[in-house]
Order: structure tokens, then sequence, then C-alpha cells
């Protein structure tokens, strides 16, 4: 199965492209099409109301940065804290399956956790942009 491991750049590009498309389109609703309402939401669970436009902003820049892989494990650790707020205000009271259950969310916490602990891979621009990254095979 060691053969496998050839496929991990892969499986991050895939998993980085999966998450930040998510969080890019879910972010895009709440920025450019009812930013207001957010805040509103946001300030029926007892919490801030700037804190919509932190969540917001994390949720569309952070998808971004994660769907391009630039500095993927800040952004992945912005999503993550994020959909966890997400899980514990909003999904949890529903119970992990059903119509508005958490299972879905905690996918995408768990997929954003495993951003933060590898990176966003080789394939991504974190690795040209850090030192001694790039294209070249290392001796």
């Amino acid at each position: 199965m060691r053969y496998l491991d050839r496929l991990q750049p892969l499986a991050l590009l895939v998993m980085r492209l999966t998450v930040g498309a998510i969080f890019t389109v879910h972010g895009y609703h709440k920025v450019f099409g009812g930013l207001h309402h957010h805040v509103q939401f946001v300030q029926s669970l007892g919490l801030p109301g700037w804190s919509a436009y932190l969540s917001a902003f994390a949720e569309f820049l952070g998808g971004l940065l994660i769907l391009i892989g630039l500095f993927t494990r800040i952004a992945a650790l912005t999503v993550c804290i994020d959909i966890c707020v997400a899980i514990a205000k909003v999904h949890f009271q529903h119970g992990l399956s059903g119509n508005g259950g958490y299972e879905f969310p905690l996918c995408l916490a768990t997929l954003a956790f495993a951003l933060i602990c590898f990176g966003g891979g080789p394939i991504a621009f974190d690795h040209i942009r850090a030192p001694g990254g790039g294209w070249k095979a290392k001796p």
C-alpha cells in the first residue's frame, strides 16, 4: 500500500479545493447577498454584531485562500474556528443528523483541522513561496 503515498499531494489538493469552494460560496452569499441579515442572525444567537463580519469574511476570504493554497494553515484555522462556533451555536441543538444537524459542518471542521495540520501540500502557492519550496526536486 506504500504506492498510495504518492497520491498524498493529490489528496491534499482535492481536500483543499473542496473545502475552499464550499467556504467561498458560503461566505460569498453572506458578504455580497445579505450581510445585514447575517449580522441580525448572529446577534439573535447572543453574539456581538461585529463577529458576523468576522464570520462572513473568514468564510469568503479564508475559502479563497484555501482554494488557491495561499496561507493555507492560517486560513484553515479561521474557517475551523468559524465552523466550530456555528456547530456550537446553531447546529448542535439539532443533533448529529437530520435537518440542521451538525454532521456536514463537523466534516468541514475536520477537513479544515487536517489542513491546519498538513498545510496545503506541494500543489499550492504556499509550497512555491516557502523558503526552499518551489517545483525543483530537493537533493
